[in-house]
């Protein structure tokens, strides 16, 4: 019989451990916190402090570049690959803007973080049935609290590291609301967590930040004009995956505790 290797026993028996702690701990004062920050700041506080104590703890070092091409204030759509679960404290640790996810309807169920989620502020969608006018309505609020989204347009983790074709579906949403697109590519994660695989392993990231798209002025947006800015918006994003290795990240800078 073989034997798991050293960072299988890590991630079970410390590691898995840590972070329910961190995420019971923290999920109870972002929960608590709703009860008077209505529109979640301090909530989202607890998540970059959570992020940041899960790469802590996994030995995850994380490079980031473009954060200068930010406008402070500004509320935007941030658009991911999505390689790993640690794609998320990866973006939350390291983008100081009050983030909200886009996140399927099944993970409202999870105790703590579900409703961690809920209580923050987070968007849930129905895959099976998506309501585009309610969803409309619920982007709409959030900007109107000055809250920026993240989307994983591939709908799911990549299993070979590939960026797979965005869905136009959060594209014609985009073009709706009217709202800023920033491309983002993560990079290296599947090498601490690939998909599919209980096991953790220290490694460097990266997270490029690209520049803001303004989003096309249309009365009447289509699925075709969508499926344009989403295919625009995948040849940013995949580009640098192809050009830059895992391991390399030179010139990027190491993103601190929040």
């Amino acid at each position: 019989m073989r034997f798991p290797p050293y960072h299988w026993w890590r991630t079970v028996f410390f590691l898995i451990p840590a972070i329910s702690v961190y995420t019971i701990v923290l999920g109870a004062l972002s929960i608590a916190s709703s009860l008077f920050d209505r529109h979640g700041h301090f909530a989202h506080g607890c998540a970059r402090a959570w992020s940041w104590l899960i790469l802590r703890t996994t030995g995850v070092r994380v490079a980031v570049d473009g954060l200068d091409r930010l406008t402070p204030g500004i509320t935007y759509i941030f658009v991911a690959n999505h390689q790993s679960h640690y794609d998320t404290p990866v973006i939350f640790s390291s983008l100081p803007f009050q983030l909200r996810i886009i996140a399927k309807e099944s993970l409202a169920r999870f105790p703590v973080l579900g409703w961690h989620l809920r209580r923050g502020g987070h968007l849930f969608v129905d895959r099976r049935r998506p309501n585009r006018d309610a969803i409309l309505r619920r982007w709409r609020a959030l900007v109107s609290d000055g809250l920026s989204l993240i989307i994983y347009a591939e709908g799911t983790r990549s299993p070979d590291g590939h960026v797979a074709r965005f869905k136009a579906g959060s594209f014609l949403l985009a073009i709706e609301a009217g709202l800023p697109i920033v491309p983002l590519t993560v990079i290296g994660t599947r090498r601490v967590m690939p998909k599919g695989r209980l096991r953790t392993e220290p490694a460097d990231v990266a997270l490029i930040v690209h520049d803001p798209i303004a989003p096309p002025t249309l009365q009447a947006p289509t699925i075709r004009d969508a499926k344009a800015l989403a295919q625009r918006v995948h040849a940013i994003v995949s580009t640098p995956v192809t050009k830059l290795p895992d391991d390399r990240f030179s010139g990027l800078q190491e993103v601190k505790a929040p």
